[in-house]
């Protein structure tokens, strides 16, 4: 399954808020909710079956559509996190919290997690000195992330002033940089996620 390109709202209307969607279309999703509330609604949830698999399925979906994901990519961070012995669930939001366009993401610097992995691919991004353009690139704690100056004319940093420190990162926005003192723990996601039912989805899956 390719990477969804199409109508971002028509996502949040089945999945609910993604952060990594950006602000602007996730305030037109909270106005189309405040005008038709209670849309989705099931009955017999303890017994149906089907709503179990529903469950897990949105879960799922929400952390495809949320970090710009395949089918396919997703399927192997939750079986790269199943191989650590730590809690599954745990290890793959931090696997995907810690990918290179989503620290960008988080630092403000872009609107989108979209315009952060373009920033990436094009070329515009330095890691530790060094350009990096593969946006799933794993980083670590006390990397440096510097971002091309020549792009300021793109207007991608429109939003300095909303800026808010994340505590996982030491910004320099003047110098369109940013350092990781920290792992983006699950207590940092604005994502409201549960990771269990995501493996649960795999694991039956597979199973």
């Amino acid at each position: 399954m390719s990477r969804y390109l199409g109508p971002k709202l028509r996502v949040l209307k089945r999945l609910g808020f993604l952060p990594g969607f950006g602000e602007k279309i996730n305030q037109k999703y909270k106005l189309y909710e405040q005008k038709k509330k209670d849309k989705f609604t099931l009955k017999n949830k303890n017994k149906n079956k089907t709503y179990s698999y529903t469950l897990r399925l949105i879960e799922k979906q929400k952390l495809r559509y949320n970090f710009g994901l395949t089918e396919k990519k997703l399927a192997k961070y939750v079986k790269n996190a199943r191989k650590r012995k730590k809690y599954t669930g745990i290890v793959l939001l931090t696997s995907l919290a810690m990918r290179l366009d989503n620290i960008i993401f988080q630092s403000g610097f872009t609107p989108t997690l979209a315009a952060a992995r373009q920033l990436v691919t094009h070329g515009h991004i330095y890691l530790n000195g060094k350009k990096k353009t593969q946006p799933s690139f794993l980083c670590k704690i006390q990397d440096s992330i510097k971002i091309n100056e020549k792009i300021k004319t793109i207007n991608y940093f429109s939003q300095y002033q909303k800026v808010k420190e994340p505590p996982f990162l030491i910004l320099d926005l003047k110098n369109n940089a940013m350092k990781l003192n920290d792992i983006v723990k699950r207590r940092y996601m604005d994502l409201n996620i549960n990771e269990l039912l995501v493996v649960e989805y795999y694991s039956r899956r597979n199973g």
